[in-house]
């Protein structure tokens, strides 16, 4: 996933694209790049590493003042990240500069039929491929919004386009299939960006450009076509957030902000879901309650944490509406032939909505002429708009790679589909649905609890700086929990943690256990007897074998915390709920202990916020 702005207008391109790309830098820190055009010339700037390299670069080289540019961070797929490698791109007639986020797969016959032509590419990108042949089309006279749309047709994987021409010094011109790219729309200037972000400074109105699409813009215009030529109806939209909501808020990281932000962005998703009666009016779902009701099977498709609200998802579910729910990776879904048809509803859950193990999942599903339904944080994008029905969570704008916010937003919207199945359904009584959406809504004020007692959490991480493996073990909706827990230290601490089923320590992973190892122990509500006293019985195993057992339990347990060298006390809640208060200690910690170890906390190494190519 890259980052990518382009802009046009009065003001001057490099201060807008730049402070754009800052905001994104997120999405990609191997290397940055500018270029802008004024006066029929073209002015490129590029440099391997994180955005400060380019701004050292950029103050000491001072390009001339332009209303015309465009940016990009990137995170390297084709090719590593070197000063050449970096976007933008330039074509070999000086003309074109183009930056792209996504993966071209037909670029070795496309480089091939190049090097036939005389034309040698410097770098080992698949992008410079592009630039090359855009370069042609402008050559022979093509328009750039033309040369774009021809060599499009020809392009194979996914991709987000944006280009800039020197003999069109008022126009920027961008396309995309497979991969984000929205537009926002100003007076007297345009912006296009891989995220809105990029742009809310300077507008919040935007539009979403759909599949196979080119838009071109002038300070004055914005126009669509499709990748045929023919103009595109445009779907402009309010973006309901602005600037302050990307900024840290006095925070060291914005990933510890939005560990803070959680409660209220469970109040916001929860917000509006249901009327006095407690009946549930979830207005995104289009697909009929008649339809709704033949569903035989549901299948979860999602990747990494969103993985993890799956299987948290599958238990509730299942608990609610007696319906068998599957949970799959949506990487390995189409690739196992899935028995899948009209009476089966796909879950994909991604909090960009464009994750592209997902989108093919769901592709796949929608082709077997199953019902798509997404659960998803970001509005426009590809996923919710090739899915029958979502539920958008409210997260606001998740800036850390890691999810914090996004998980537990998650969460809830799988909570409530549970719920509105188990009314349409009718296999639940109104006074059940409704007790369990009083209790939801309890979970804001049970989530600031967990956090304004988060200090016996940071001294564990400072405790545990130098430890090079942590255990994380959990029964039923605690197994999820115990996964998200070692997934963020992975991501963050760079250190080996591994999650496990509890009942499954006997059966090889208790061989892990020595002498102060920490192990975080996830313990069922005191309500679930017999998977409360299981967890008991794996606690008083493993600190017979030494391990140093950090205990997530109710605050009122007594049973357990005499097997506890630590307890993390989380507030009363049902079973089913607990991982919106068991999480958050995790995320806390893993987020505390790559501090203490000295990592950058937001932008992990090798990681990118959305995996926008598989």
């Amino acid at each position: 996933m890259c980052g990518i702005v382009g802009y046009v207008g009065e003001k001057v391109a490099l201060d807008v694209v730049v402070e754009g790309l800052r905001r994104l830098e997120y999405r990609g820190y191997d290397s940055a790049g500018v270029a802008i055009v004024t006066n029929e010339t073209l002015w490129v700037a590029k440099k391997a590493g994180k955005l400060g390299n380019l701004e050292k670069l950029l103050a000491e080289e001072q390009l001339p003042p332009s209303g015309l540019g465009i940016g990009h961070t990137r995170w390297a797929t084709h090719g590593g990240p070197t000063d050449v490698n970096a976007h933008p791109h330039i074509s070999s007639n000086g003309r074109i500069a183009l930056v792209h986020n996504g993966i071209i797969e037909n670029y070795v016959t496309l480089r091939e039929e190049l090097a036939a032509a005389g034309i040698t590419c410097e770098s080992e990108t698949d992008t410079e491929i592009v630039a090359q042949l855009v370069g042609q089309q402008v050559s022979a006279g093509l328009p750039l919004v033309e040369a774009m749309r021809v060599v499009c047709g020809r392009l194979r994987g996914a991709f987000t386009l944006v280009a800039v021409d020197s003999e069109t010094p008022d126009g920027v011109v961008a396309a995309r299939r497979n991969s984000p790219l929205v537009v926002g729309v100003g007076e007297g200037e345009n912006f296009v960006a891989s995220d809105v972000a990029a742009f809310i400074e300077h507008t919040r109105e935007a539009i979403e450009l759909g599949q196979d699409q080119l838009v071109s813009i002038t300070p004055d215009t914005v126009k669509v076509i499709t990748f045929d030529g023919e103009p595109a109806e445009v779907k402009p939209y309010h973006v309901d957030w602005d600037l302050s909501a990307a900024e840290k808020g006095g925070y060291d990281w914005f990933m510890r902000k939005e560990i803070y932000e959680q409660p209220r962005a469970v109040a916001d998703t929860l917000l509006g879901r249901h009327d006095a009666n407690s009946q549930l009016t979830l207005d995104e779902i289009r697909i009929s309650e008649a339809e709704l009701r033949r569903v035989d099977k549901i299948i979860v498709v999602a990747c990494g944490t969103a993985f993890y609200a799956g299987l948290v998802a599958k238990y509730a579910i299942e608990h609610w509406t007696r319906i068998p729910c599957e949970v799959e990776l949506a990487s390995e879904f189409r690739y196992r032939d899935p028995i899948v048809g009209p009476t089966t509803l796909v879950v994909a859950i991604s909090q960009s909505g464009e994750t592209a193990d997902t989108l093919m999942a769901i592709r796949h599903a929608r082709e077997q002429q199953s019902r798509v339904l997404a659960i998803c944080n970001t509005n426009g994008s590809t996923i919710p708009r090739e899915s029958d029905a979502v539920i958008y969570t409210h997260a606001g704008p998740e800036i850390g790679v890691a999810s914090t916010k996004g998980f537990l937003t998650q969460l809830v919207a799988c909570y409530l589909l549970g719920l509105y199945l188990a009314q349409v359904r009718e296999v639940k009584y109104g006074d059940e649905i409704a007790e369990i959406l009083r209790e939801l809504s309890a979970m804001p004020d049970a989530i600031s609890e967990v956090l304004d007692d988060i200090g016996p959490v940071l001294n564990l991480a400072a405790e545990f700086a130098d430890k090079r493996s942590v255990l994380f073990i959990g029964r039923h909706v605690g197994y999820p929990v115990a996964l998200e827990g070692a997934l963020k230290l992975k991501e963050l601490a760079y250190i080996h943690a591994e999650g496990f089923a509890a009942g499954e320590l006997k059966h090889g992973p208790i061989a892990l256990i020595e002498d102060q190892v920490p192990v975080f122990v996830v313990v069922p509500p005191r309500g679930r007897d017999l998977l409360h006293d299981k967890v008991v019985s794996n606690l008083q195993e493993i600190r017979a074998r030494g391990a140093k057992t950090i205990v997530l339990a109710e605050e009122d347990d007594d049973e357990v915390s005499r097997y506890a060298d630590v307890m993390i006390k989380l507030p009363r809640v049902s079973t089913l709920l607990q991982p919106l208060v068991a999480t958050v200690p995790l995320q806390m910690f893993a987020c505390e202990l790559a501090t203490q170890k000295g990592h950058d906390v937001d932008q992990p190494r090798n990681l990118a916020k959305s995996v926008t190519v598989e």
